[in-house]
């Protein structure tokens, strides 16, 4: 027979089907919801990681804080004279450069000189066989002395012939006559003596003498060969170093510059050794070339130096620097005080309660170790020297003590992974007196380390770390240069 379920029975049949499938979904919705904070957890934490820090983005202070000083080194602008100069590019050249060469030819019988010693103008360098010219001379000697018997025996006959003349016991014109031959005898005895001067020079070149004093280079002919007058070679190049020259050139806008300190008096000319930094020797401007070279736009100009101690070389490439004036009492500061940014040069003043503010400055000129501040700066300032990745506008600082150099590192730092889960440098945050190392966002305490470096590195500059002695004075490192 038909059996009815009851309504009662079908109820209970689904209502486990219908709490199991509502169970399902808030499980889904609450596994879902739970996805998402955790996504937007790690979104934040991604925009912290990536969010760009206040102040260059290290924070102020060793940890970050944002109310910790920075730790810079200062300076006072100090008021001296500064001397002006323009640097060029030359070469060394010598003074005067003489080929010896032989002025007759002959035998070279002896070498009288080293290759590369100083020899002093006239020195005899090499001699040449005098034999032939000996007999020359010796000839013209001889033809003068024969002239000069002839000369007498006519002067006697001149006497006799005018003592005749005048009684009328002989003729006038005879007297005459002998007069005649006696100055022309004279003026042969002139010609033997032209002979004779010549036959001694010529004697005398067969020994080569030095023409200038300077040092000898390589030998050009060995003893035993023949020279002769013709020869292009010559025997030995003579290059005088003591004085020597420096031939340097400059840019064309600097003429009238040059033109007008040379209108003043003698310009000094320093010339720099290998390193580019020592002064090896000092001279004077000597003269300027009169026009510019067209294909480098340069003006030449030479320069005398005495070169005492030899290290300038005929053919070596030197840097020279001019000097055309001297700046009276000019504010000078050092360099790494002057900044750049998109208005131009700048400076940090420390004022009141150590806080510091970017004033504008105006730089006349400025090398590697000092820059001369036309304005913007007075002697009663103080500017930041080293410090600046740290460094804003408004921010308050702490002035350590520059009581040393600091150790440079010789290699760059291994970078490795903090705890909290950033990047730094191996070592950051360490003390120079290697005691203390303080890391982390809030300056923790993260350990101790003895023998630490000094010179660290954080993240986007130098991190501060203390400078005298390690230790940290309200809460914030001293600086470290």
């Amino acid at each position: 027979m038909l059996f009815k379920p009851d309504s009662t029975d079908d109820e209970k049949r689904t209502a486990p089907r219908k709490r199991s499938l509502l169970s399902r979904v808030l499980g889904r919705m609450v596994s879902l919801l739970i996805t998402l904070v955790i996504l937007g957890g790690l979104g934040y934490l991604g925009w912290l990681a990536f969010q760009p820090k206040q102040n260059g983005g290290g924070g102020r202070g060793a940890g970050g804080r944002p109310d910790l000083p920075v730790p810079v080194l200062a300076a006072t602008p100090q008021v001296h004279d500064v001397p002006v100069y323009l640097d060029g590019v030359g070469s060394v050249r010598a003074l005067n450069t003489v080929t010896v060469r032989s002025q007759v030819d002959g035998k070279l019988l002896k070498v009288n000189f080293v290759e590369g010693q100083d020899v002093k103008k006239d020195d005899v360098l090499g001699e040449i066989d005098p034999a032939i010219y000996q007999a020359q001379y010796d000839q013209a000697v001889a033809t003068k002395a024969k002239d000069e018997a002839l000369l007498a025996n006519q002067k006697i006959d001149l006497a006799r012939y005018e003592q005749l003349a005048a009684t009328n016991a002989g003729s006038k014109q005879q007297a005459d006559t002998q007069r005649a031959l006696v100055a022309q005898q004279q003026a042969i005895i002139k010609a033997d003596q032209a002979q004779i001067d010549n036959a001694r020079a010529t004697l005398g070149y067969t020994k080569i003498v030095a023409p200038i004093a300077g040092r000898a280079g390589l030998r050009q002919v060995d003893q035993g060969n023949i020279i002769h007058a013709a020869d292009t070679t010559g025997l030995v190049i003579l290059t005088q170093l003591q004085p020597i020259a420096v031939w340097f050139s400059l840019p064309q806008q600097q003429i009238m510059r040059v033109n007008a300190a040379a209108a003043k008096g003698q310009l000094a000319v320093d010339v720099f050794g290998n390193d580019g930094v020592t002064v090896i020797d000092t001279g004077k401007l000597t003269g300027i070339d009169n026009q510019v070279d067209p294909t480098t736009g340069t003006l030449k100009l030479k320069a005398e130096f005495p070169n005492a101690s030899y290290q300038l070389w005929p053919g070596q490439f030197v840097n020279v620097r001019l000097k055309v004036e001297t700046l009276p009492q000019a504010i000078v500061v050092p360099t790494s005080a002057v900044q750049r940014g998109p208005a131009g040069t700048f400076s940090y003043v420390i004022g009141e309660g150590d806080i510091v503010t970017a004033k504008p400055v105006t730089v006349t000129q400025q090398n590697e170790h000092e820059a001369v501040i036309a304005s913007g700066l007075t002697t009663s300032d103080r500017v930041v020297t080293t410090g600046f990745a740290n460094l804003a506008d408004g921010a308050k600082v702490v002035v350590g003590k520059d009581d040393g150099p600091p150790a440079a590192d010789l290699a760059p730092r291994k970078r490795s992974r903090n705890p909290d889960g950033k990047r730094g440098a191996q070592g950051e945050g360490q003390g120079t007196d290697g005691k203390k190392d303080w890391q982390g966002k809030d300056g923790e305490h993260r350990g101790r380390h003895e023998h630490s470096e000094g010179d660290q590195k954080g993240q986007t500059g130098p991190a501060p770390a203390p400078a005298a002695g390690g230790e940290l004075s309200g809460g914030a490192p001293k600086a470290q240069p």
